[in-house]
């Protein structure tokens, strides 16, 4: 008789109750009324960053390395109203930067310590009449499915939009900030 190989991909799932890991890529397109160069500076500034970047709930924690293989964690409590509270992770790294035109990193986001999802993202951003053109791509690898797992990438994709339009706010801010007359010494 002579000796198969192994069916590795079967040989992993018996017994397992690992579930299958979805796909999903979504791309958003938003115009920002400020310079790819104060757009950029809204990703690499810590405070800046940490305005719109948030994680709901409560004892927040952040932090921003915004360097080459650098990236970020940020964890909280969340409790949805009438909910247990879940500890809420994430954590990047930085896989490219080129001022003031793309980031590329990938992150890893958790519920509980337990990987709900990771993604690859690239962020680009275009000089366009009256300010930038942001385009926003992001591949996600679905890890662990919550308790809806069809609302799961939905989710994704509206946070990710929520983000963006923190964004906006915060560089709006900044554009006020930055028209303030200073203090002569």
């Amino acid at each position: 008789m002579g000796a198969t190989a192994p069916d590795s991909a079967a040989d992993e799932h018996v017994g397992s109750a690992v579930p299958g890991v979805r796909h999903e890529t979504f791309a958003v397109g938003f115009h920002l009324a400020a310079p790819p160069s104060a757009v950029f500076e809204a990703f690499a500034d810590a405070p800046v960053r940490s305005r719109w970047f948030k994680l709901p709930g409560r004892h927040v924690s952040y932090h921003h390395d915004f360097v080459l293989n650098g990236g970020e964690t940020a964890s909280s409590v969340f409790t949805v109203p009438g909910g247990h509270p879940e500890g809420l992770a994430y954590e990047s790294r930085y896989l490219d930067i080129s001022p003031d035109s793309r980031i590329v990193y990938a992150y890893t986001s958790r519920v509980n310590d337990v990987p709900r999802w990771t993604s690859l993202v690239t962020v680009e951003l275009h000089p366009e009449a009256g300010g930038t053109h942001l385009r926003w791509t992001e591949q996600a690898a679905f890890l662990t499915p919550s308790a809806e797992p069809d609302h799961d990438f939905p989710h994704l994709r509206g946070a990710t939009r929520l983000r963006l339009t923190g964004l906006e706010v915060a560089l709006t801010a900044a554009g006020r900030e930055d028209d303030r007359p200073q203090a002569s010494g």
